[in-house]
């Protein structure tokens, strides 16, 4: 498809660029605080900002760094600033030009499903990248069944993913109550007639019916079975839970990334809480299994994705590794996640309220509310 020579590209397409590691440009044309915040990023892609406003007299600045021969990707945050941008280039003499279609939103909101492995019991395991926003999601199929967990917001690629693989949705269930994302776990439970679940001490204020999430009680998915242990795992919220899938699989929600920690300070009670998450990561996590593998619920930078995107580590190569985890005095951890921390997530008390019950807003509310990246780790850089 094209427009004076530009061509279109879709979110998958860039996405499947990023993940090959190919080599693209990108002229990002929103206003520099925005492309400070958050920008595509990948180990080939090129990237530079020249604000759309600045172009409008003429686009010499822009054509003046972009390399002749290489393909070019325009970016903005909706998408028409970016598409009257390349149509600029395009008629500049440049080929190979193109424009992100719906722009940063769209890019944000992209889910690519990655199989994580094959399981004992002929179930199968996957992960769903929201490369945009590092939100990392999980499902698991088998014997016609599926469960979701930590599920975005965006439900229909799910729902075309259990229509391909010909399953039933039984289960979705939160590690905890999110504030960086919308969930869609109460949606597609009403939805497919599943049930919700979440822990009860992250639910108090919920204004909805679900159900609990109990230490021992695992979560039957055909012949799989989602074994909830360690159930409580608290410190990014007071309800934090873990799943142990297979034997060999720790979802850890928020609490452990690759590279960082979950922060506590998203509730407003991190001087609550932190005793609660070196108690989980120092205590709890560190008596499971070194062999076990670690299958967080975001990722902070492209470099964290693995061969075909796949977030996931060893828990025993993330204690050596991981900063978050070695942090020997007391006092030094305290003030390492309570103190010098990132900034909290776009609106992240509306969207806690929102994943409460307690606020309804309509799409593009929630879109504008999702602008941006997570933020739900101690360290961003």
């Amino acid at each position: 498809m094209t427009t004076s020579a530009v061509q279109i590209m879709t979110a998958k397409e860039v996405t499947r660029i990023v993940l090959n590691q190919e080599e693209l440009f990108i002229l990002d044309v929103r206003n520099e605080s925005d492309y400070n915040d958050w920008k595509i990023e990948g180990k080939s892609v090129d990237i530079i900002n020249i604000p759309y406003f600045d172009l409008l007299d003429g686009i010499d600045p822009a054509l003046e760094q972009i390399p002749v021969g290489k393909k070019v990707l325009v970016v903005c945050a909706k998408e028409g600033s970016s598409k009257f941008v390349a149509e600029r280039i395009a008629e500049a003499g440049r080929s190979n030009v193109f424009y992100l279609e719906g722009g940063m939103k769209s890019w944000s909101e992209y889910l690519e499903p990655v199989k994580v492995a094959d399981l004992s019991g002929g179930g199968e395991l996957y992960q769903f990248v929201r490369i945009g926003k590092g939100c990392l999601s999980y499902m698991v199929l088998s014997d016609g069944e599926a469960a979701i967990v930590d599920s975005n917001r965006m439900i229909d690629p799910y729902e075309h993913f259990m229509k391909e693989h010909g399953v039933k949705l039984v289960h979705t269930i939160d590690t905890h109550l999110h504030a960086d994302h919308i969930s869609g776990g109460r949606a597609l439970a009403q939805k497919f007639g599943a049930t919700y679940h979440l822990p009860p001490k992250d639910a108090v204020e919920v204004t909805f019916e679900y159900e609990k999430l109990v230490e021992g009680e695992d979560i039957h998915v055909g012949k799989e079975k989602l074994v909830v242990q360690p159930i409580y795992s608290p410190g990014h919220t007071i309800g934090s839970t873990s799943f142990i899938v297979d034997h060999k699989y720790l979802l850890t929600g928020d609490i452990l990334f690759l590279e960082s920690i979950g922060r506590p300070d998203l509730a407003g009670l991190a001087e609550d809480w932190v005793s609660d998450l070196r108690e989980t990561l120092y205590s709890r996590y560190k008596n499971l299994s070194e062999d076990l593998i670690v299958l967080p619920a975001h990722f902070g930078k492209v470099t964290e994705l693995g061969e075909g995107g796949l977030v996931s580590g060893r828990l025993g190569k993330l204690y050596q590794e991981n900063p978050g985890l070695n942090i020997r005095d007391e006092g030094e951890f305290r003030k390492t996640v309570t103190e010098n921390l990132p900034p909290q997530p776009n609106a992240y008390k509306e969207i806690r309220q929102t994943n409460m019950g307690k606020k309804t807003p309509n799409e593009e509310e929630q879109r504008e509310m999702e602008i941006g990246p997570n933020r739900c780790a101690v360290h961003d850089k």
